[in-house]
């Protein structure tokens, strides 16, 4: 047995993947089905193709989607530093829930409200300001 992939589905696809991009994701690999109107778009972390996750999009939406995905749980990638990707994540306009105040775990929302868990490789990093003040913002 082998791991394959994460599914989750997403109801605007440019601002999913524009958000994976902000996380560091690449597209690895696409399959549009004109039969079953529907797109899966598979992205990774650069030279990781073996860990993607699988963005389903439906063409003519998905009303089943429930309204909050916490019944998934999360994704969890390993960031070389956890402030700067957090720093990048807000200046583009994605709210930070659990800020990484410990300098070593974050968590944000995708579009779709899928939790990612953001955690520190190696060792945390130093605490410090505006990360050690900042609150919770709703769910993560």
């Amino acid at each position: 047995m082998r791991y394959l992939h994460t599914m989750v589905r997403v109801k605007d696809l440019d601002a999913s993947i524009a958000f994976y991009k902000l996380l560091g994701l690449e597209e690895i690999r696409r399959k549009d089905s004109d039969g079953g109107r529907f797109s899966l778009i598979f992205m990774a972390p650069p030279g990781q193709p073996d860990c993607p996750v699988e963005l389903t999009w439906n063409w003519d939406g998905d009303d089943a989607l429930p309204s909050d995905s916490r019944h998934f749980g999360h994704l969890a990638y390993e960031v070389e530093d956890i402030y700067a990707l957090c720093q990048h994540l807000m200046e583009n306009g994605v709210v930070i829930n659990r800020p990484p105040r410990d300098g070593r775990m974050a968590f944000v929302r995708s579009p779709d409200n899928i939790s990612i868990e953001l955690l520190q490789k190696g060792n945390a990093l130093p605490v410090q300001d505006p990360w050690a003040s900042m609150e919770n913002i709703g769910h993560w």
